[in-house]
């Protein structure tokens, strides 16, 4: 459990840049914060990139208690790692802390908070957060270990 710092980090400055975003920023008003990337208040109902924004309400509850859960088998997870698996215990916390912040919206709001707008010209990402960020920096870095993971047991399982 030594990786719980990182999760608690996350899902702190998650939180504190979010309130930050609904003090200064007004809804669905892009302010250029520097080339390809706006600062713009959006609030999203769904999962991620606004899935299911527009069912009736229940997906509010649907995505919280998922998240619920899977954080739960994160912590388990990460508290039965080896201290040795640095790596992957960080994109575990990542993850995990990136789960908590938006499940802390959706029950205290009912919606998430997004304020980051990625885009090329006329092309926009949709808007997200510090949370989203941290999920998927800490899936990421999951993927690229399981795979060089594979390689590295790939020839010796050829060998034999």
């Amino acid at each position: 459990m030594n990786w719980l710092w990182l999760t608690v980090i996350v899902t702190v400055i998650d939180q504190i840049t979010k309130q930050m975003a609904e003090q200064s920023l007004v809804a669905h008003q892009a302010l250029p914060a520097i080339p390809n990337l706006n600062w713009t208040l959006m609030y999203n109902e769904g999962a991620a990139f606004s899935f299911l924004s527009d069912a009736g309400g229940w997906q509010r509850w649907f995505f919280s208690v998922l998240a619920i859960g899977v954080s739960g088998v994160l912590l388990v997870w990460l508290k039965r790692m080896d201290p040795s698996e640095r790596w992957q215990a960080a994109s575990v916390s990542l993850i995990l802390g990136g789960a908590i912040g938006n499940v802390i919206d959706r029950l205290r709001l009912g919606y998430v908070v997004d304020f980051l707008q990625l885009h090329w010209d006329d092309s926009y990402f949709p808007a997200f957060n510090i949370a989203d960020s941290a999920i998927s920096i800490g899936a990421t870095i999951f993927i690229a270990l399981s795979l060089l993971e594979s390689r590295r047991k790939a020839p010796s399982e050829t060998s034999e």
